[in-house]
């Protein structure tokens, strides 16, 4: 099971996550209290594992911006949290991450509309875009025939669910960022428990 831990703002977090065995890092370039810039990110970035993915988190943007950041912060994918198109996915120079708000089962027909490296199922966003912190009903996926190796579950996740979540979606990866924080921080011990509970204790990966 890969883990994406996602918001992250600081190098102590972006090392010690990928030290404690998370294999992609997000990082948010808008509008959230977690939004960072292209240059703190590419800071970050060259003190990384080479072996570490990242991903830069964009709402709306243009595709001039989001190459322009990419480049500038080394990502290695682009994950969209707005109203992009199939067409715009597509003609980006990059590995496409299309994020999904899921409140209902129709919800998920338009996942088929994309041609995506991957697709992230999230809970619908309160002030931002992306997660409220509370997870969907992942009940909802049961009768869907799914690309589970291309899914992303995103929502709500910390390590006192994630193994039950894992059970239930068997994603290729799951994505966490509230749940491994402390009064808004990044907290070393709740990232180290969910990468423990994620990769070691949950559903082994086929």
């Amino acid at each position: 099971m890969l883990v994406k831990i996602c918001g992250i703002m600081t190098e102590e977090a972006g090392v010690a996550a990928c030290d404690l065995g998370a294999d992609l890092l997000g990082f948010v370039f808008a509008e959230s209290k977690r939004e960072i810039s292209p240059e703190k990110a590419a800071e970050i970035r060259r003190q990384l594992p080479e072996s570490a993915k990242t991903v830069g988190v964009f709402v709306n943007e243009t595709q001039e911006n989001i190459i322009r950041i990419a480049e500038t912060a080394h990502l290695d994918y682009v994950q969209l949290h707005g109203e992009e198109s199939a067409d715009f996915c597509r003609d980006l120079p990059y590995p496409v991450i299309k994020a999904f708000s899921i409140k209902k089962e129709s919800d998920l027909d338009q996942l088929m509309d994309y041609d995506c490296d991957y697709y992230l199922l999230d809970s619908p966003g309160v002030q931002f875009a992306g997660g409220s912190g509370i997870p969907f009903d992942w009940n909802l996926l049961k009768e869907k025939h799914l690309p589970n190796e291309q899914l992303i579950l995103a929502g709500g996740l910390n390590a006192e669910n994630v193994q039950k979540a894992i059970e239930k979606v068997r994603p290729a990866i799951v994505d966490v960022s509230s749940g491994v924080e402390k009064e808004g921080h990044k907290d070393l011990a709740k990232i180290a428990e969910f990468i423990q509970k994620a990769k070691y204790r949950g559903v082994k990966d086929k």
